[in-house]
Order: C-alpha cells, then structure tokens, then sequence
C-alpha cells in the first residue's frame, strides 16, 4: 500500500481514505482504542478463525500438499498418494485482538490482525505462523492471503479483494510492488522488483455448496499482470463467511485452491 491517498467521505469516528485503490478507515488521533479497526466488522470480528482445506495442482493436474522441517525454506511437495500425519492440508487464519504491536512499527497502520497457523493431518501446529493484515469497511474487504512456506506462491496473485457496490459488473484496479525475495524455483526466478497490477471484476451472484449449507456467493475475477507474468483469483464472498472459496492459478500455471471448512466465532458459539 503506497502513501497517496485520497478522502473519500466521514462517518462518526472515522474518514475513509483511498489508500492507491484500497479503502482504508483513518481515525483521529484521540481514538486511542487498539481494537478501532475490528470493532465494527461484521466478518473478521475478535475471535473468529476460519479454517480452509486447500489443494495444489500442478500443471499436470496432479493434486499435491506439502510438509516442512522446522524451517522457513525447507518444505517439499507432498504427493496426494503419499500423505502422512506430517502433512499440512489446511491453513487457519485467526482475527487476533488490537494491533498486536504493528501500530509499533508503522505507526499509521490500519488494518485488522490475523494470524495464520498450518495444522498437519495430526492437528500439530509446529513452530511456523505469522501475522499479517485484513481490511473490512462498508466500501471493501481486503485480505492478505496466507504466505508462508508454499503460500509464498500466492504474493504474485491477486490478494482477495472485493469492492462496493457489491453488484454484478462493479470493476477496480489495484497495483503492488513485489521484490525478489519472493521468487522460487519452484514456480519463478526474478531478479529485482516487479509491479503486479491488477484488474477486479464482480462478474456473477450464485448460490454455492459450502459445508455451511448453500450460500449466496458475489464470484470476483481477478487478474495480475507484470514483466514476469500473469496470474489469475477467482474468488467466492459470502457476507456473513466472506471469502468461502479461493481459486488460483499460478504464475507457473499450476493452481491453488482453498476451501473453507470451519467457521469458528468464539464469542457468539459458532
């Protein structure tokens, strides 16, 4: 998110801002309250997580997981026939309480923290999660997608994103820089920084199978493009679940798809 922002209207506490294409909420300064950005989300609310089952395809159409050592750089494709308790399957993204020290580092920051932990078939969480950020107002919803270890494949494709009017036909534009720092062999070498710029479009409203029963789903179209590549989301929202289903193909033309398996509120026994 870069600095050029843009007031777009006020409500009691707070003024919207486009931040380069992202709606933010920016508070005044006597708004001291760590929990300003997620007290009034209807989705990514304290307490709730939302746990995804998920797939790699390769470009061969062979379905794949993966499992890591005790490390951030040493994880390996898991083929389907060779799952084991060791393998990951799942990723839960969790909404944590206040700023979780963030504000500490970028003090204008804005957004609402989760956390993200990747259980193996055992339920063992290991030693790898993190903590990044999601953007809920009444004019967007903005996700960091998970992008640890084999998620790391997921910063060249466009992030979940939808904007208002929620409507068949409404379309935006986003960019981002990504630098090098992201590549892997295993999907795309680059050196230096690219620009991902991305193009959003509302295309379809329909009522989808989810393990929560059929939900009425807003299908977002997503596409990035850079020097190295193109790459593609389509994403399913739901406005009570949000983002329920995650369909990506990759800079490399192998696809990731994540489905949401659980919803767990633990304040309203959900």
């Amino acid at each position: 998110m870069c600095s050029a922002q843009t007031n777009l209207k006020s409500k009691a506490e707070y003024t919207l801002v486009d931040d380069n294409g992202i709606i933010i909420e920016k508070f005044d300064s006597t708004v001291t309250d760590e929990n300003k950005f997620t007290r009034n989300n209807l989705i990514f609310r304290e307490g709730v997580s939302f746990h995804y089952k998920f797939e790699h395809l390769d470009k061969d159409n062979q379905r794949n997981f993966f499992t890591y050592m005790d490390s951030l750089s040493y994880w390996h494709f898991v083929p389907e026939t060779e799952v084991d308790n060791n393998t990951i399957q799942k990723v839960i993204i969790s909404v944590k309480k206040g700023l979780q020290g963030f504000d500490k580092h970028i003090p204008d920051y804005s957004q609402t923290i989760i956390g993200y932990s990747y259980p193996t078939q055992n339920n063992y969480m290991g030693s790898i999660s993190s903590a990044s950020g999601v953007i809920e107002n009444e004019a967007n919803v903005w996700m960091h997608p998970p992008r640890d270890l084999y998620f790391e494949i997921l910063e060249l494709n466009p992030f979940p994103f939808i904007k208002a009017p929620y409507e068949i036909g409404t379309k935006w534009q986003w960019s981002l820089k990504i630098g090098d720092h992201w590549a892997d062999g295993r999907w795309k070498l680059w050196s230096g920084t690219i620009e991902n710029k991305y193009d959003y479009e509302i295309t379809d409203l329909k009522d989808i199978e989810t393990p929560f029963g059929k939900l009425e789903c807003f299908v977002i179209d997503g596409s990035a493009n850079s020097r190295i590549g193109d790459t593609h989301l389509r994403a399913y929202f739901n406005e009570t679940y949000g983002f329920v289903r995650l369909e990506y193909t990759n800079i490399d033309g192998s696809k990731t798809n994540l489905l949401l398996d659980q919803f767990i509120d633990l304040y309203n026994g959900r």
